[in-house]
């Protein structure tokens, strides 16, 4: 009988951007592959199956309880051998769908950065604990990508098995398609001068990935200094009011969402993050490929990729100042930041997706009986 294996995330872009490979090698192996998600429908063709979840961002809503019941009674009438959960909140209501169910598939979930941390406040760090408690039962396998969590996970036993993985694994081939003309002609099509000093940070605007932060060290840089923030999100708007409201209209560029980066990291002489917390940032991981040194807030996921002063330089979360001062340290040293770039992109071959895929598909495999 052909076994079915379930992949569950908040969005069914996550799925999209993440995690095409694996549903496509579990086709290829004859599984049949479904996928349930919450968010705008997207086209998935390595997916025999698509079932739209009602998954919204409030944890306590009901449509989140709405959509854990709809996933248990599909968990029943499609009898998987296995789930593959993907995004805290995905996570959390998959779970809750299998608990004390009788013959349940096996659940492995992968941790995408944990929503808490060190500095966490103790009320929201505890809550979203007892939430990973609640479900650790549920959990056969739990991976995760950086090492804060990982001890965390192991320390508070958070799954039945808890691993350490190098993320999910990037496919580096279209970066390489673009090479250093691209990067010219982008320039020349954004009318750089030819001393501009371009940074890129590519993500969603949202809270977490703080581009404020970014945005308010600009006027501490030299006029030649240009910041690129290729994305969309709920916080677009409200970036580039602020870049207006200090001047910076012409300095910081909103390109919108960008399917191909090459061109914008062969363009770039820089890569910045300031985010609050990532698993293993993909960005981070590319523009290290690209050869490009990262300036990058000192959280987890950033301090697992990078050690302060080889591949780039680290600052404190949210510190503009600092971040300000990071950036001039790459302006004052060009040739200590080609140098950074280079130790950054050998040490993102570890984190090929045709390294990592075997990795997590064991995984998977010692999950299950053999076929």
């Amino acid at each position: 009988m052909e076994r079915k294996v379930l992949f569950t995330a908040s969005t069914f872009s996550h799925i999209r951007s993440f995690h095409l490979p694996y549903l496509a090698w579990f086709r290829d192996r004859g599984w049949e592959v479904h996928a349930a998600c919450g968010g705008e429908p997207a086209d998935i063709p390595q997916a025999h199956r698509l079932i739209p979840l009602p998954f919204e961002k409030r944890m306590a809503s009901p449509r989140n309880f709405r959509a854990a019941a709809i996933l248990r009674d599909l968990i029943r009438r499609e009898g998987y051998a296995l789930i593959s959960t993907h995004t805290s909140l995905a996570a959390f209501f998959t779970r809750l769908a299998v608990k004390g169910m009788r013959d349940r598939p096996k659940v492995a979930d992968t941790v995408h950065g944990y929503l808490f941390d060190d500095d966490t406040p103790a009320l929201k760090r505890g809550l979203l604990l007892a939430a990973e408690r609640l479900t650790a039962p549920e959990t056969d396998l739990l991976l995760t990508m950086n090492d804060w969590d990982f001890q965390c996970a192991k320390k508070r036993r958070l799954g039945r098995r808890v691993e350490r993985i190098p993320g999910m694994g990037v496919d580096f081939a279209p970066l390489d398609r673009g090479g250093p003309e691209a990067g010219r002609a982008l320039r020349r099509e954004l009318g750089l001068p030819e001393d501009a000093f371009l940074l890129v940070y590519p993500a969603e605007f949202s809270r977490r990935k703080s581009q404020r932060v970014l945005i308010e060290a600009m006027p501490m840089l030299p006029e030649s200094c240009v910041l690129a923030l290729p994305g969309q999100g709920a916080l677009l708007e409200e970036c580039r009011d602020l870049a207006g409201a200090l001047g910076l209209a012409r300095r910081v560029l909103f390109p919108g969402q960008t399917a191909d980066m090459a061109p914008w990291f062969a363009a770039a002489d820089a890569a910045v993050s300031a985010s609050r917390s990532e698993g293993l940032p993909f960005n981070v991981m590319e523009a290290m490929h690209c050869g490009l040194p990262v300036a990058a807030s000192r959280v987890k996921g950033h301090t697992d990729l990078i050690e302060d002063g080889t591949a780039g330089l680290l600052y404190p979360y949210g510190d503009a100042a600092a971040c300000a001062a990071a950036v001039r340290a790459l302006l004052a040293l060009p040739d200590r930041g080609r140098e950074m770039g280079r130790r950054g992109a050998e040490r993102a071959e570890r984190f090929r997706l045709d390294r990592v895929l075997p990795e997590v598909t064991g995984l998977y495999g010692r999950l299950l009986p053999p076929d």
